[in-house]
């Protein structure tokens, strides 16, 4: 098992989502398109490796579900685990779902019911129904699928969970750069102009509390002034304008 972490370039014990940007990183560099039939045969080694690799942590993220085993035994045709979740109401079940459908090729499914979830229930919440390690790991990777669609403001919410869990319980380490790098490009190239302003005002508060730096507390704070102008409000504009002037210098 440990050739398949070296062939991706990462070390064993990686999350999910690490294994996955690696893979994402070594399909680029080895795509068959590309390249060499010898670039072709490290091309399959890479797939292989993603394969494996991801499979052994999904069924791992999954292990403590004894209904879930019944899907991969004799007794697969007897028990459908993503039936019985799908059969239930419950947000747990619902939850698991999301997760389930995530790391099953299903990932429309997986961001619809999702969104679905987050609509009609106030109080969903994922993170209540997972450990902090799973919820930061998937959590991230429904996040970049939420990205891929441009539901940027749902992506932003769960990359704010994911942060301050990071800030009170190291996980990603070595991830967490890119964790910040993917939050700061939503907020500062997908957010204005693709957001109403009102919603857009609420994503770069939450941002000013994230503690990003200076220079992107700055740039936040003159597009919420911008965004403050555009509603009307004058005095807050000024306020986030001054603000901005201050930590500027």
């Amino acid at each position: 098992m440990e050739k398949y972490y070296q062939i991706l370039g990462i070390t064993p014990g990686a999350s999910v989502a690490e294994i996955r940007k690696a893979y994402r990183k070594k399909v680029k560099e080895y795509h068959p398109d590309k390249s060499s039939k010898k670039t072709s045969e490290e091309f399959q080694l890479v797939v292989k490796a993603y394969r494996i690799l991801s499979a052994e942590r999904t069924e791992k993220f999954f292990d403590e579900n004894p209904f879930y085993h019944k899907t991969s035994g004799k007794h697969k045709d007897e028990f459908n685990y993503r039936d019985w979740l799908s059969a239930r109401n419950d947000q747990e079940s619902r939850a698991k779902l999301i997760f389930f459908d995530l790391m099953h090729g299903r990932e429309d499914d997986a961001v619809a019911e999702f969104k679905r979830m987050s609509m009609e229930h106030a109080d969903f919440s994922l993170k209540r129904w997972f450990t902090r390690e799973d919820f930061m790991d998937y959590g991230y990777i429904l996040a970049e699928e939420l990205y891929f669609r441009s539901e940027y403001y749902d992506a932003i919410i769960l990359l704010e969970q994911i942060i301050r869990m990071e800030y009170s319980f190291s996980y990603f380490k070595l991830f967490f750069p890119d964790v910040i790098d993917f939050t700061k490009n939503i907020l500062k190239r997908h957010i204005e102009g693709k957001l109403s302003d009102e919603l857009a005002i609420d994503v770069w508060e939450r941002a000013l509390d994230l503690n990003l730096g200076k220079s992107d507390d700055t740039f936040f704070l003159y597009k919420m002034a911008d965004a403050y102008k555009r509603l009307g409000d004058s005095n807050t504009a000024e306020i986030c304008r001054e603000e901005a002037l201050r930590l500027s210098r």
